[in-house]
């Protein structure tokens, strides 16, 4: 039985392959709060019944966050991008306790503050991890 070194070069390329499918994760979790968003404002402005794929969607996608978060701690990545993967369930656990604990303070207007700072979150997110994979000559800003 032959065993045969690792390269270099194949983990180079599995680390590549790694990010890009963070990236393209990440993405994808960036396009379902643009669509929760679009969905909560059909629902406010137009036609109360999107109000239920709003629900629908945040509990359908909230778990891309956690993967990505394990993703983020299995694979070595910079630090900012590790910041903003954990930010991430934190504020949609946030998210959740805004809209769901009752108390004296009206702790709903948060709400869309909360969902505001998330989208940010998500969209710097996106853009840092594109950079991991896809480098420009100027990226030496993106190297922390």
């Amino acid at each position: 039985m032959t065993i045969t070194p690792i390269s270099d070069d194949s983990v180079q390329a599995s680390l590549r392959r790694s990010q890009l499918w963070f990236s393209r994760v990440a993405s994808l979790f960036n396009i379902c709060l643009l669509a929760q968003v679009l969905t909560v404002g059909i629902a406010y402005f137009h036609n109360p019944e999107w109000w239920k794929i709003h629900i629908w969607l945040v509990r359908g996608y909230s778990w891309l966050s956690l993967l990505l978060l394990v993703w983020v701690f299995l694979n070595p990545f910079p630090q900012r991008v590790r910041s903003l993967t954990v930010s991430m369930p934190v504020l949609l656990g946030m998210q959740f306790l805004t809209i769901h604990l009752k108390s004296s303070l009206p702790l709903a207007v948060l709400h869309p503050l909360i969902g505001f700072m998330l989208f940010s979150v998500s969209t710097t997110l996106v853009h840092r991890a594109r950079h991991l994979v896809f480098p420009t000559p100027d990226d030496e800003i993106y190297a922390n």
